[in-house]
């Protein structure tokens, strides 16, 4: 026992070490175009601020934080690795400038190690004008200092750049900013004469900004510079000679004041540009450079292609397209976007204990009845996460049911990363086994949320598709090489486990500490007692009512309804405006019932793993319990469907049915056995064109439904990828490759609904330069939110047939 425990002690320790020393860095800012800052609450934050200076109307069209309205004809990291950095390149037709960001971790010492940068820009169109001014600032959050040791100049600075810094969490440290070797500025135009003390110079701001507001940088920055351009075009207001040049006038104004905590550097360009950002870690000894920028990146790119090719290998019926390698290019810039818009956010939420709807209000008991003296809304303690972001632009935060589809993803790549997020949600479940749906943590993160959103309710759930993430997880460990073999599991842990050392691992496979049995079964025990709490608050909370409306099923007590849902909606659901009955406090719910049976199950694979043997058999009591209600309580003999129940005005239960991606659950989430009589009306359902098929995947509500495309149209026939990706996978482990009478059907479906989705999410990325929120399902065009690099990456694992 005690040579087990070292072996764990150990074990933990060296993969902590390396996840905290490679993952420490990072775009965690995927709101802002190009953001850096550490996995640190109060601590240094970069950012990027660019605008055309061919005219003065550019200047209210700045770019800084991911934003639709900007009209950029794509962003995207098209190499992401998130212990190496990365390559982003941001197209902006509007400024006729392709903007490259790369971004490389340089290790060693402590705190992380040292990171460098690169802003290139280039024309788009050679034969137009491409001005550009640039801004890249940082700013000190909490206890620490940031001086500028370059010597102050009025009139602009020439040459290096250098600041020092110190904080608690990073110690000492060095910030330099280097120009690139050929960068020419904009020296003609009018009245370039009064001017030409400043032009070609770095123009900067050093300036005081109160705690809490760094996130605001770019509006203290654009005022600093908007108050001395008022000031320099004044004298020109009624001159008959025009105005000066734009580039000449659009500057910061070079003044540092006492106690700057925010400073920004600004660069002016005509026509192609670049310049390198290098931060140095004291406790490294290493001094970076231009050259060690080209040779890193240049490794990165290369070691990442390989790795990619490995991991995400284009699947045979795709190898021979001749489409291959911008299939490949596109599945790296998805999964790329994915990973580097990982972020890490920190601060209060808005809770409501005493909110609820009043078909929520009979039955709820402890958990919707808060203490007297908690009245509205409050705000919690501040607390932090690590999380994938659906889209930069439109929902840079964190959403519990898009996190499990993510971590599919993200896990395939790095397991080690992945159980980083994984163990940020996990720490969210409070003490009663709640966590809320949306993660909307801190003032930065409010400022991009409608205010009905904001508020979090103490008994609203979300699908728990962290079950699907762990689930995964404990695939890869069991398919690695060092993990322990089905003999091994539920008996002597203390012997399974590889027989390579953790360091030498790591070194052969990036990410890879995690699938270490040691590893995986001391992570396991660590977040099974707060995910069982969470297990349990949804059998609580979620619980719906079978006797009193005499319904008949073989357990008196499974069946599951949404709390929170409104009369047209049922957000809790994450299929917001999808048909439902009317709210009635005895309607039960067929998504919520098949989720709890895949969470059963997860909670049944976790506690045979580590050895948890009697709870083992009570989750396996349970799922059956489910399963056996699905049919007796959601089955429709007469529809030939899944449903859900609702009551009517004689308190008589009937069944609500809905064609579309809600009767799919039971099969989606494979809960339903491959010899299922009722499996060959299900297929006939996706595959008829009248219901859910389409050119381009399955449709979320039937095309023969009345409500099909009407009102909102956000649940009622337009096309999700993660929807789709659940219906391939159920196909592709189970019902096209089980012994069932519909075995050669669904390998029919599997193989036309996976080229109908790689080919029009692709087609459309080509097309747009974008991967969408979900697409049209008649032109299959893609719409709503975008870059949408959250679930619909999963294109990529459809692409290789990782699922």
């Amino acid at each position: 026992m005690q040579q087990w425990l070292l072996l764990l002690s150990l074990a933990s320790a060296a993969y902590s070490s390396s996840v905290n020393d490679s993952l420490l860095w990072g775009p965690y800012r995927p709101n802002l175009y190009f953001g850096l800052r550490p996995r640190i609450p109060q601590s240094l934050m970069t950012g990027l601020i660019w605008f055309g200076t061919q005219d003065y109307t550019s200047i209210g069209q700045s770019r800084h934080a991911c934003d639709q309205g900007d009209q950029l004809q794509s962003y995207t990291w098209t190499k992401y690795d998130p212990r190496e950095g990365g390559v982003q390149v941001i197209k902006d037709a509007r400024n006729n400038v392709q903007l490259t960001t790369e971004f490389l971790k340089v290790p060693g010492g402590d705190h992380g190690g040292n990171w460098a940068a690169r802003i290139k820009g280039q024309p788009l169109d050679p034969l137009r004008p491409s001005r550009i001014s640039t801004i890249f600032y940082f700013g000190l959050e909490g206890l620490g200092g940031i001086d500028m040791d370059t010597d102050e100049e009025e009139n602009g600075l020439e040459g290096d750049i250098k600041f020092t810094g110190s904080s608690p969490e990073l110690d000492d440290f060095v910030i330099r900013v280097v120009d690139g070797p050929n960068n020419v500025a904009v020296t003609e135009g009018p009245q370039s004469e009064a001017f030409k003390d400043r032009i070609g110079k770095t123009h900067f701001i050093g300036q005081q900004v109160p705690a809490g507001n760094i996130w605001q940088a770019k509006e203290f920055i654009m005022q600093s510079l908007m108050k001395r351009a008022q000031d320099v075009i004044a004298p020109y207001r009624d001159s008959t000679a025009g105005g000066p040049d734009p580039s000449f006038v659009l500057q910061l104004p070079d003044e540092v004041y006492s106690s700057s905590n925010l400073y920004a550097i600004q660069k002016l360009f005509d026509g192609g540009f670049q310049f390198d950002v290098f931060f140095e870690s004291a406790s490294s000894k290493q001094k970076l450079s231009s050259s060690i920028l080209d040779e890193g990146i240049t490794a990165l790119s290369s070691s990442f292609d390989w790795r990619f090719k490995k991991i995400f290998p284009v699947a045979a019926d795709y190898a021979s397209s001749t489409n291959k390698e911008a299939l490949e290019s596109f599945s790296q810039a998805i999964t790329s976007n994915l990973i580097g818009g990982v972020g890490y956010f920190y601060g209060t939420s808005i809770v409501n204990e005493k909110f609820s709807f009043e078909w929520d209000e009979e039955d709820d008991g402890e958990d919707s009845a808060a203490s007297d003296e908690v009245k509205g809304p409050r705000l919690t303690e501040p607390k932090k996460l690590l999380t994938a972001t659906p889209s930069r632009s439109f929902f840079p935060r964190g959403f519990y049911w898009d996190e499990g589809f993510h971590l599919l993803h993200i896990g395939a790549w790095d397991s080690d990363f992945s159980l980083e997020i994984l163990q940020d949600w996990i720490n969210l479940i409070d003490e009663s086994g709640w966590v809320a749906r949306e993660q909307i943590l801190g003032e930065e993160a409010r400022s991009k949320v409608p205010a009905e959103f904001l508020t979090q309710v103490p008994n609203y759930a979300n699908p728990p598709t962290l079950t699907v993430a762990v689930t995964a997880f404990i695939r890869r460990v069991k398919a690695s090489s060092s993990g322990p073999s089905d003999a091994d599991l539920g008996m002597d842990f203390g012997m399974a486990g590889s027989q390579t050392p953790l360091a030498e691992r790591e070194a052969l496979e990036p990410g890879s500490l995690s699938l270490d049995a040691e590893v995986a079964i001391n992570f396991l025990k660590g977040i099974y007692k707060p995910l069982k709490r969470h297990y349990d608050w949804f059998r609580r909370t979620q619980r719906g009512q079978i006797k009193q409306y005499a319904r008949k099923a073989r357990s008196r007590t499974e069946a599951y309804r949404w709390r929170g849902r409104s009369e047209k909606h049922v957000l809790t659901s994450g299929m917001d405006d999808y048909p439902r009955g009317p709210p009635h406090a005895g309607e039960l719910h067929l998504d919520l019932i098949s989720w709890m049976g895949l969470f059963s199950r997860t909670m049944r694979e976790i506690a045979e793993f580590i050895g948890e043997v009697d709870d083992a058999i009570s989750y396996a009591e349970i799922e059956k319990a489910i399963l056996d209600n699905i049919e007796d309580l959601h089955w429709s003999e007469e529809e030939k469907m899944y449903c859900d129940l609702n009551v009517d005005n004689d308190d008589e239960s009937y069944h609500v049915c809905h064609k579309g991606y809600l009767s799919l659950f039971p099969f989606m989430l494979s809960l339903l056995p491959p010899d299922s009589p009722h499996l060959g009306a299900i297929l006939d359902m996706v595959r008829d064109p009248e219901h859910l098929w389409s050119d381009y995947g399955i449709r979320s509500l039937a095309a023969s439904h009345p409500e099909y495309g009407t009102g909102e149209n956000y649940w009622k026939g337009p096309i999700w990828v993660q929807m789709n990706y659940l219906v391939l996978e159920s196909l592709y482990n189970k019902y096209a490759v089980e012994d069932g009478p519909y075995k050669l059907r669904a390998q029919e479906i599997y193989r036309e609904l996976r080229k109908n989705i790689i080919d029009n999410v692709f087609k459309e990325y080509e097309r747009t330069g974008y991967v969408w929120e979900q697409y049209d399902p008649n032109t299959g065009h893609g719409q709503r939110s975008h870059p949408f690099t959250g679930w619909t990456s999963l294109v990529a694992m459809i692409l290789t047939e990782k699922y």
